[in-house]
Parts: structure tokens; C-alpha cells; sequence
């Protein structure tokens, strides 16, 4: 399975009763679909999966997969429990997802040896489903360094890390040290460019959700080596990429749809909707790029 790329790590709209709005994610996942991106990553942290309960995730799942249009769908399963990641994996590859996103286990703080038992036993639970690794230490309060990353290389079905350590060194040796066959994911927007630059395959992207055209832009430029034109799209892009997360995403992010019109603004508790600062600099930062045409350098 190709995971290279654009994919949008998907929002979860809800409605104004906190219940999953299933009109709402449609409509997000047909604007993506038709701003080309090539991946739909479900029930992520941008996707607010640690809300929802297993009858949501199953919705997601379903109106993502009826709506992808032959994109590949991956599904976030992770959980700082083992036992449920093995059944929520298990419970996405039934259903049709193309691959599975596994956050690493959060608060446990696992030792390498028990990185490596927890993603066997995830594998084995959903055998010959490609497992991408999830890398984010500030959610999860662990990071993955490249030498235990390179041991969690050997299992078969761990094709891909998306890498949101934030560490541009951390990266490079990734991308330095990376075994033939497996994917180097950019997991933070501004960090997309300089980390397709020394070897990452593509972007897991919040950005995307909103204005997937002008991401894919900077990302096809930049895998395609056009510098001037991938440099434009970052410069252009960075203010809003960086205004997504003054607050913790998808806070602004679910601003940010909603001031396109994609879907409201809602957040589960413990999150609560965006600042009104927060909005206008989301509205000024959108400005300019809002109607760029992606075929522009």
C-alpha cells in the first residue's frame, strides 16, 4: 500500500448536541478527495479519537471509507493500552482500512523492549495490515529514538513512521538510516518541506483538511525537487500552519473550518473552542492563500 504523499490527518466534526456529525464529515471528506489529497488518515489526535467511543469510531470509519473514492484509509488505533490497540486494530482492518496509524503507548512510558512486544502483538492481532508508527512525544511523553526505531524496522508490518518529534537531527538520522521499503512521514505542516528534504516520503497534514490543494502544492513541489516553487508554498503557508496551533489542535483548526464553511467549530470536552484572538489571527493568516491558485509558484 502506498502511503506516500499528501494525507489529511481528518478532523471529527460534532454537532451542537457533542454527537458526531455525520454530514459534516462527509462534506470534509469530499473536499479533501477533491483537493487531491492521497491519503485519508481517520481518528487521529486531529480527529479527537481519545473522545470517542467504539460505535463513533465505527461511523468515522464507514463514512470515510464510502466517501475516499479509492484513496487508501488509515485508521488511528493507538492506545496506551495494548489489549485495546490489538482490538481496536483489529476492528479497522474488518472494516476495510488500508493500514493502521499506532500512536506509541502514552503515560506508560514504555521501555524499547516494550515498544517492540506492543507492536508485535498489534501486528499479530491484525496480520498483514501495514502499521504506521506514530511518533509524537508531546502528547505521548515518549519519543522514538532512530536506534529503537531501527529494531521496530525488523517487524515486516511497520511500513512507515509518521515522525512528530519536532527535531529536524532526529529526522535526518531517520531519513539517513531508513531501510529499503519503509516511509518517512512528516507529521508537523511546518516542518513538511525541510523534512522531505532529506528523505521524508510525504505529509500527515492538519492544514490539509482545510486547504488540501495548496498543501498538496508544497508537498508535490518539494518530492519533486522544484525548490523556488515548494520554498513559495512554505513561506506562503507557514502563518497558518503556525496559527493552527496556538491553541492545542484541532482547537483552531476547527475554527478554521468553520470559517470556510466545512463544518462547525465544535470541540469534545476537555477541549473548548478557540479565542476570539485566536480566530482573527486564523482569519488573517488565511487571507492571502485562501484563493491561491495551486498551480502557482
Amino acid at each position: 500500500m502506498n502511503f506516500q504523499g499528501l494525507a489529511a490527518a481528518l478532523v471529527t466534526p460534532v454537532d451542537a448536541q457533542g454527537a458526531v456529525d455525520e454530514a459534516g464529515l462527509r462534506r470534509v471528506v469530499r473536499h479533501v478527495v477533491a483537493g487531491g489529497v492521497d491519503v485519508l488518515v481517520a481518528l487521529g489526535s486531529t480527529g479527537e479519537a481519545a473522545t470517542l467511543v467504539d460505535e463513533e469510531r465505527d461511523q468515522v470509519i464507514r463514512v470515510c471509507l464510502a466517501e475516499a473514492q479509492g484513496r487508501p484509509v488509515v485508521v488511528g488505533t493507538g492506545s496506551n493500552s495494548t489489549r485495546q490497540t490489538e482490538v481496536w486494530t483489529r476492528r479497522a482492518q474488518e472494516l476495510g482500512a488500508a493500514g493502521a496509524l499506532v500512536v506509541t503507548p502514552f503515560y506508560n512510558k514504555p521501555t524499547p523492549e516494550g515498544l517492540l512486544a506492543h507492536y508485535a502483538a498489534v501486528a499479530a492481532a491484525a496480520p498483514g495490515l501495514p502499521l504506521i508508527l506514530y511518533n509524537v512525544p508531546g502528547r505521548t511523553g515518549l519519543n522514538v529514538s532512530p536506534t529503537t526505531l531501527q529494531r521496530l524496522w525488523e517487524n515486516p508490518q511497520v511500513v512507515a513512521v509518521k515522525e512528530s518529534s519536532g527535531n529536524m537531527a532526529q529526522i535526518g538520522e531517520i531519513a539517513r538510516c531508513l531501510p529499503p521499503g519503509k516511509l518517512l512521514l512528516s507529521g508537523d505542516d511546518n516542518l513538511a518541506l525541510p523534512s522531505i528534504a532529506v528523505g521524508a516520503a510525504g505529509l500527515v497534514s492538519v492544514l490539509g483538511n482545510a486547504l488540501p490543494a495548496q498543501t498538496r502544492a508544497l508537498v508535490e513541489a518539494g518530492r519533486a525537487g522544484r525548490r523556488e516553487a515548494a520554498l513559495s508554498w512554505h513561506q506562503a503557508l507557514l502563518p497558518l500552519m503556525d496559527a493552527l496551533f496556538l491553541e492545542s489542535n484541532p482547537i483552531p483548526l476547527k475554527a478554521l473550518m468553520e470559517q470556510l464553511g466545512l463544518c462547525g467549530a465544535g470541540v469534545r470536552l476537555p477541549l473548548v473552542p478557540a479565542k476570539p484572538e485566536t480566530r482573527q489571527r486564523l482569519a488573517e493568516a488565511l487571507r492571502p492563500v485562501r484563493e491561491r491558485d495551486p498551480r502557482q509558484v
